[in-house]
Formats: C-alpha cells, sequence, structure tokens
C-alpha cells in the first residue's frame, strides 16, 4: 500500500490531486500538507489527514515521513511564475531550498518523488514551436530559472543517489476548481469566472499569445500515471514535455461565446506577465512521454471549456 505526502496540498493542482490519490490509495494513506491551516472542505476531501507546516523546515517534514511512512512525495509547494517575479529571493528561498529540503529527507526515507517543472523551464532562445524534449534551457526569469536548476537537481539526485525522482513539465493548467494563485497562464481560467457571472473580462495577455494549455484532470491523470510508469522504460524523468492544446486569448474567448454569447473581452496588458508569456513556448512536443509512459491527453479545447462552464454553472447553483 502506498503511503503518500503532498506538499502543497492546498494550491491548484494539489486541490484536485489529493481527491484523486485517496480515492485511488485510500483516505488515510495519503497525507494532505501546506503552510496554510487546513484549506481543503471536507466534504470534497474526506476526514483524510492534514498537517501544516513550512516546506523549508526539514525537521519537521522528517518528522512526518517517518510518522507515517511515507514512501512517495508530490513535491507541490512553490510560489507561481508572477509571484516568484515580483520576489525573487523569497521564491528562491521557498521553490530551491524546499525542493533541496524534500530530496534531502527522501533520501533518508528512501521515497520517491514527484515534482512538477513547467513551460517556463524554456526561455526566449528555445524554439518556440513544436519544443524538443532535449534542447537549449535559458529562461530569463526566477522561476523558469528554478524550474530548470530543479530538474537538473532531481536529475543529479536519480544519477548520484538512486533516488526515483519523476517530473512533468506542464503547461498552463485550467482548473473549475481552484482560483488562480499568481501564475502566467491564469487568465484562461478567470476568463470562465467573469463569463459565468456575466461580466466583461480583461485579459492581461495581448491578442495572439499563443501557449500550451491542458485541462486539469489531464494533468493529474499524468501525474498520477508517471509515477506508477515501469522505471526501465524511463529514460527522461526529470521533467517529460506533456501538452494538450495550444491556444491564444482570442481563441478561448471565441469557444466559450459559442456557449455564453453575450460574453465580452477586451486587453490591458501586464507588462510582467506578458514578458514571462513571450519567453515561453507556443507549443511543445511532448512525443517522448507518449513513447515512454502511454501520454495521452483526453481534452481539448472544446471539450475543456464545455467542461469547464458545466462544472462552473454547477458550482453557482
Amino acid at each position: 500500500m502506498k503511503h503518500i505526502l503532498v506538499t502543497g496540498a492546498g494550491g491548484q493542482i494539489g486541490t484536485a490531486l489529493v481527491p484523486v490519490l485517496r480515492g485511488k490509495f485510500g483516505v488515510k494513506n495519503v497525507i494532505a500538507a501546506d503552510r496554510k491551516e487546513r484549506p481543503h472542505r471536507k466534504k470534497k476531501h474526506g476526514e483524510g489527514p492534514y498537517i501544516s507546516f513550512d516546506i523549508r523546515d526539514g525537521a519537521t517534514l522528517d518528522r512526518v515521513v517517518t510518522k507515517y511512512r511515507i514512501d512517495t512525495i508530490y513535491h507541490l509547494a512553490a510560489l507561481l511564475s508572477a509571484v516568484a517575479e515580483a520576489d525573487p529571493d523569497l521564491a528562491w528561498d521557498v521553490n530551491m531550498n524546499g525542493l533541496r529540503t524534500v530530496l534531502a529527507v527522501a533520501r533518508t526515507h528512501n521515497c520517491a518523488v514527484f515534482r512538477p517543472s513547467s513551460i517556463g523551464a524554456f526561455g526566449p532562445s528555445t524554439p518556440p514551436d513544436n519544443t524538443p524534449q532535449d534542447t537549449i534551457q535559458r529562461p530569463t526569469t526566477i522561476y523558469g530559472i528554478i524550474k530548470a536548476a530543479g530538474e537538473l537537481l532531481c536529475d543529479y539526485s536519480f544519477h548520484k543517489f538512486g533516488l526515483d525522482t519523476r517530473g512533468l513539465r506542464f503547461p498552463g493548467l485550467i482548473s473549475h476548481e481552484a482560483m488562480p494563485g499568481g501564475g502566467t497562464t491564469d487568465y484562461a481560467v478567470a476568463i470562465f469566472h467573469a463569463a459565468i457571472k456575466g461580466e466583461k473580462y480583461t485579459c492581461y495577455l495581448r491578442k495572439g499569445t499563443r501557449l500550451d494549455m491542458m485541462y486539469m484532470p489531464d494533468a493529474i491523470r499524468a501525474a498520477v500515471v508517471i509515477m506508477q510508469a515501469d522505471p526501465a522504460r524511463l529514460r527522461h524523468r526529470n521533467a517529460f514535455n506533456i501538452t494538450a492544446m495550444s491556444f491564444a486569448p482570442e481563441d478561448i474567448y471565441e469557444e466559450i461565446r459559442k456557449s455564453i454569447p453575450d460574453f465580452r473581452m477586451d486587453y490591458q496588458i501586464d507588462p510582467l506577465r506578458q514578458a514571462i508569456a513571450d519567453s515561453w513556448p507556443n507549443s511543445m512536443d511532448d512525443s517522448c512521454a507518449r513513447a515512454e509512459w502511454g501520454w495521452k491527453p483526453e481534452y481539448d479545447l472544446p471539450a475543456m471549456v464545455k467542461d469547464m462552464i458545466k462544472n462552473l454553472k454547477k458550482a453557482q447553483s
């Protein structure tokens, strides 16, 4: 039986991942952790264990891993791209030192570690279209620098110490279960909330800003499957390109209007987030993930928009 710790469990990914893992491995076998006091709704996440602590606190992490006999850590705790760029020193401390703490404790207890990377690990000199799995990575944001460095550190931990580290380069993630948390692609979530409320949405990225995106159910499924994949088949561990769709703000706007014809959107560009988006790929090549562990998305843009609207309307009723 797996015993799993999810750090950053109150974030966008963790909010969706925890109940899926608890449904698969048992409520008591999945420990949710976050620096905030129990952010989960009990009706949604059950009565499973929840612990509040700072991921940089190695002593507390070690006690948690020991007490609950943890064998797998999903390390999600991190500052997102726009928030990180606003406070680079804090981002390095939380994102990088938090990862180092997790890897050190995982080595002591022989835990497998999932650590998400991002399209932010690439940079403006990376080929922007059909970005290869193995390519130049020269990110120009502190978020991206930490993501790229973290990929290398996880690889080092595998090759040097035999630690079972695995990761995914997530595109922008879209979810109806959690509000945006300071990422560059947050507009693709916020736009739905405005549309459902009958409000005009003001987009902070300019028209034509094409980015890779993924619906959260696909992202969660990928995070579960990669940790169950046959290690003998994994040539790339940290981290696999995965993607599902690529679109610009006007594309998702027009797709939403098929269901909500009166919805309107204008633009007011945020220079910080626009600069970050401009440094990221338009689309990634995820053929290695498909070949090495069978990755295949289930949602394209129309299917995602339809499901988002259905679930947000249901939540309002």
